[in-house]
């Protein structure tokens, strides 16, 4: 792949994870109630910090592992199938109406005092800043360690191939993406939801999966090839 390609793809595959409602979303709009469209700009710098740590780990660990050629082909192949999943699940749920963002019904359980990480019971009320929370949340979300070991790592990869830059132009796209999609939706919640519709969303999703399946028959036709 060339950087501007690794680059793109990187942030339609970051965004097609981001997009999925999970715990990540909810401390989101929670936290965009209480602090406003900052919380999410911050809680993406907390979750930036953790990947961009990982990845380093990854990279300076076994870098050298990581570019063998038969552990490059496995690791295509089982990214590659991955999003070939994932893609096809996305496209299935979005069109049959089982994918909601549901922005209101978050509103209304934090409204209710939802317990969200970093919150402490009783008189103090003291909640986490928003950067550890992003953190902590992350951490705490089993398909986060599941799409870093599948795809990431086949990005991880394919994107070392082209040294340095390929691997800054694949977290770019990726991070890029998180705080396109969290700053949105910190934005519509703080400015009360005039422009994100469940239409919209789900028409959303339906590309990404799309694209996902594409990608990752890419990814399996590189590792079999």
């Amino acid at each position: 792949m060339e950087l501007g390609t690794i680059f793109w793809t990187a942030l339609v595959v970051g965004f097609s994870g981001a997009i999925m409602p999970g715990p990540l979303l909810t401390v989101t709009i929670g936290e965009s109630v209480r602090r406003g469209f900052i919380a999410g700009p911050l809680l993406m710098v907390g979750h930036a910090l953790l990947e961009i740590l990982l990845v380093l780990l990854l990279v300076w660990g076994a870098a050298e592992l990581l570019m063998s050629d038969r552990v490059h082909t496995a690791i295509a192949l089982v990214g590659g199938c991955f999003l070939i999943y994932m893609g096809q699940a996305m496209y299935r749920d979005a069109r049959a109406g089982k994918v909601t963002l549901q922005l209101a019904t978050a509103e209304k359980r934090v409204a209710g005092d939802e317990k969200l990480p970093g919150d402490r019971p009783a008189s103090g009320r003291f909640r986490l800043h928003p950067v550890p929370a992003g953190i902590l949340v992350s951490l705490s979300n089993p398909y986060w360690s599941l799409w870093w070991a599948t795809v990431g790592l086949a990005y991880i990869t394919t994107s070392m191939t082209r040294g340095t830059g390929g691997l800054v132009a694949f977290m770019s796209g990726h991070l890029l993406s998180d705080f396109i999609w969290y700053g949105l939706v910190a934005g519509a919640v703080a400015g009360g939801r005039r422009f994100l519709s469940q239409r919209f969303y789900r028409g959303v999703i339906v590309v990404c999966g799309v694209f996902l399946v594409g990608l990752g028959g890419y990814f399996v036709y590189q590792g079999l090839s």
